[in-house]
């Protein structure tokens, strides 16, 4: 089932081509933290559970991210947004959370008339556990993704090749000219989706399809639709001669290990599989009493449970192991399933035209409405509207998976993306900023619909050519969320920003001459300078505003300096100095 959609998308460049059938790739920016992948026989360790010092990660925030998430199990505000929840967090090869919270199996009804949950008797709820089994629903289309990539790969299908191409009738009703490259980046111009469940047979589903009339020409427009995942299901079992199913398990979950993840679990799986939605018209497109063990996707389920854009099942761990070898740039152990350069593809936008709606090869790129700070330009992820989230952040080399049952009992229930972005926002905040200089830095904090100040004392600036300077380092929303130098001459009456250049490490300076920094700087550290106004008791602070929607990691400013000629107004390493800045909603962090 489509996800809602809607929420304001960044645009970052294109760094991948395909050119004439084969792949060009450009240079992309290096990062930082991301581990590099070795050659197929080196191997490498696998993901270990350990402690968060161990992932190098503060365990503060971790454990905040379960007390959030556990806020989720009451009313937000009317019901609880999920019956529970699985939560994995890690970066490296060490997985530092791995939490159950809540209840797998709780209701067996839902009551219309009471908007109320039908529960089962105790002894029958079943409580979440680590190896708790989950209906990814879209996150099913990460897979479908990836095993076109490796058909790229080999040869056997091409980027920009119409679909056409290998499935003639799908050309019909206008359709003729979109390619494979549009099916995962949502760009054909298909519609979110159409009930095939209506359809009387397999066959009839396919011929609707193919019948599908576009929305809008193809690559004008983005609209997340089931149907390209659908239509690339077919063109990969058209050109390898094996059923979706199949595919995903010779080429993704055995040579990786992933011994929980498949379409059509057994009926043996039950007991461990999260309950989803007692599913009844009107809300659901047919009556099925409660799902349990069965994909909850309508159009999956009438597809036999295997379709490109839902019915995986899958559990945290196997979920882990995945993103693990996709940082790790398609190898795990000694069982590589992509190159290097493919992953980047899921890791690039091709959607620059569109900004707002970034998308690798199947993967959502800087999407802070269920990535909230961990949101970077190329961080990649997806969410599933059971209630499932995967993010991989290659600039941190960290990873987080969110498994909840929100439509356990009825999909009415839950709403947005609250969880995703609260567990989101705390593994961000657990990855430490170091310091510029020294053991602490002013730290703008992290909260949203927020207002944080740092002031110096008043200075006399009056004979004028006063420069300030520090490191400083952000990352905020876009737009949305704005860090300001500024400066009062009448004691905080009125204020003035003050235009400065920021330079980072080994780069070329960049002016703000509206005297804001917003968005994505990299996380490193930036040296700023900054020339202030002439007056005889000029206020200068940092204001950090944010909206109440989204936040990015926040703002950190260190090593503040003004200067005149060789004379110093102002020196934040002299202890004397320091205690005289006002602090309103930020704090000194150690690293």
């Amino acid at each position: 089932m489509a996800d809602a959609r809607g929420m304001s998308r960044r645009q970052v460049g294109l760094g991948a081509l395909a050119l004439g059938g084969g792949l060009a790739f450009a240079s992309l920016p290096a990062d930082p933290a991301a581990a590099a992948a070795p050659s197929l026989g080196g191997g490498r360790p696998a993901l270990r559970h350990g402690s968060a010092r161990e992932a190098g990660l503060l365990p503060g925030p971790l454990k905040q991210l379960v007390t959030d998430a556990e806020a989720f199990l009451q009313p937000s505000p009317e019901h609880p947004w999920y019956a529970g929840a699985v939560l994995l967090a890690g970066r490296g090869r060490t997985v530092a959370l791995h939490r159950p919270i809540g209840m797998a199996v709780r209701y067996q009804a839902y009551d219309e008339e009471t908007d109320t949950g039908v529960e089962f008797p105790p002894d029958q709820q079943i409580p979440m556990a680590e190896d708790t089994v989950f209906d990814l629903a879209s996150v099913s289309k990460l897979f479908t993704s990836i095993l076109a990539v490796q058909q790229i790969e080999r040869g056997r299908v091409e980027l920009e090749a119409p679909v056409a191409s290998y499935l003639p009738d799908f050309g019909r009703a206008g359709k003729q000219d979109v390619t494979i490259r549009q099916l995962l980046t949502h760009t054909s111009g298909f519609r979110a989706w159409i009930p095939l469940y209506e359809a009387p047979t397999y066959e009839e589903k396919v011929r609707r399809v193919y019948d599908e009339e576009l929305a809008s020409p193809p690559g004008t427009a983005y609209l997340y639709s089931d149907l390209n995942l659908i239509s690339l299901q077919l063109v990969l079992e058209h050109v390898t001669g094996r059923r979706l199913d199949v595919l995903l398990r010779e080429e993704i979950t055995e040579p990786l290990g992933m011994r929980r993840t498949r379409y059509n679990p057994p009926a043996s799986w039950k007991p461990k599989i999260a309950a989803t939605e007692d599913a009844r018209k009107p809300w659901s497109g047919l009556d099925r009493g409660l799902v349990w063990g069965e994909v909850h996707d309508e159009n999956a389920y009438s597809l036999g449970g295997v379709a490109g854009h839902a019915g995986v099942f899958s559990d945290a761990w196997d979920l882990a192991v995945l993103a693990r070898t996709l940082l790790d740039g398609g190898v795990c152990g000694r069982r590589r399933i992509l190159r290097p350069e493919s992953v980047e593809l899921m890791f690039t936008d091709f959607n620059t035209a569109f900004p707002g709606d970034e998308h690798g090869l199947g993967f959502e790129l800087y999407q802070h409405w269920y990535m909230g700070a961990m949101a970077t330009p190329r961080t990649a992820g997806h969410t599933g509207f059971t209630g499932t989230a995967l993010v991989l952040d290659p600039t941190t080399d960290s990873f987080l998976v969110v498994l909840g049952n929100s439509v356990h009992p009825v999909r009415g229930w839950r709403s947005g993306s609250a969880p995703r972005v609260a567990a989101a926002n705390q593994l961000a905040r657990a990855v430490p900023v170091r310091p510029a200089r020294g053991r602490t830095a002013w730290f703008s904090g992290m909260a949203s619909a927020a207002t944080a100040t740092l002031a110096l004392p008043a200075l006399d600036t009056s004979s004028g050519a006063a420069r300030l300077s520090c490191a400083l380092w952000w990352d905020t929303e876009p737009k949305a969320d704005v860090l300001v130098l500024e400066s009062s001459a009448d004691g905080g009456t009125t204020w003035e920003p003050v235009p400065f250049t920021t330079r980072r490490r080994g780069g070329s300076a960049e002016p703000h001459p509206t005297g804001t920094a917003t968005g994505w700087s990299g996380r490193v550290w930036h040296d700023l300078t900054a020339d202030l106004p002439a007056a005889p008791g000029l206020v200068v602070r940092w204001r950090y505003t944010t909206d109440r929607l989204y936040v990015g990691r926040g703002a950190y400013v260190d090593g503040l300096r003004v200067e005149k000629g060789h004379r110093r107004l102002f020196d934040e390493s002299r202890p004397a100095d320091a205690t005289r800045l006002l602090a309103e909603g930020w704090s000194r962090e150690d690293d």
